[in-house]
């Protein structure tokens, strides 16, 4: 399931973040992929251990885990890989799919190293005006075709990590953005989304019908369900 979220950043965590992106010492984004990703990744990102990162990552993910969507769209269990990416006039990042598990294996009698996560869910934070910028466009390939998005500043999309994707040229001005992945509770992109409409409905009848048997019902329904399907 793709969802677009609104204000996920409020404007003074916008100016923050934008104000320390532009002094920050970015590198060739070709640092972080493979041999396969190199030949379509053409963008620039700050050193994932850089004094930005380690300070702007954490606010990009507590004000993803407070926002009311993403927790029912995602049941996020861990939260990674936060990168910060600036596309200038000419830039793109061709099609390609995620790594399925995210982050370095452990080496021979490493104990401290996190452990891997496991890329369910992909989101991007757009952190620049889209009238600053032509092109640019995040294109989620789906069943219906390319999806074309372009958010306003401190809006955000997720979307399944499994699924085919680009970054369209940008043709002026400069694009930014801020990446990562989500290890869900829930592996199966489809069982989600039933918890995601069950989510919604459950909201409606505690509001609208409280006190009907069919509200207890739809809270029971989506709890077993969690049960079933839920990987602490």
């Amino acid at each position: 399931m793709m969802l677009c979220l609104p204000d996920v950043l409020t404007r003074d965590e916008l100016v923050k973040i934008q104000s320390a992106l532009a002094s920050g010492e970015f590198v060739d984004g070709r640092e972080s992929v493979g041999f396969l990703g190199r030949r379509v990744k053409n963008n620039l990102q700050l050193p994932r251990e850089s004094p930005a990162v380690l300070t702007l990552g954490p606010i990009i993910e507590a004000a993803l885990r407070r926002h009311i969507l993403f927790d029912w769209a995602v049941w996020p269990k861990r939260i990674d890989g936060i990168r910060f990416s600036r596309y200038d006039t000419g830039m793109e990042y061709g099609a390609h799919i995620d790594n399925a598990l995210m982050g370095r294996r452990r080496a021979e009698g490493q104990r401290d190293a996190p452990d891997r996560l496991r890329g369910d869910v992909a989101f991007t934070v757009f952190l620049s005006d889209p009238a600053d910028y032509d092109g640019g466009e995040l294109v989620i390939e789906s069943t219906l075709g390319p999806q074309e998005i372009k958010l306003a500043a401190g809006e955000a999309v997720v979307y399944p990590a499994s699924t085919l994707h680009r970054v369209a040229p940008v043709t002026r001005g400069q694009r930014l953005a801020a990446v990562g992945w989500v290890q869900s509770l829930i592996r199966d992109p489809a069982r989600r989304e039933i918890l995601f409409d069950l989510e919604r409905l459950k909201r409606f009848l505690a509001e609208k019908l409280p006190e009907a048997t069919e509200a207890t019902l739809v809270f029971k329904t989506q709890s077993n369900l969690l049960r079933m399907w839920a990987e602490p």
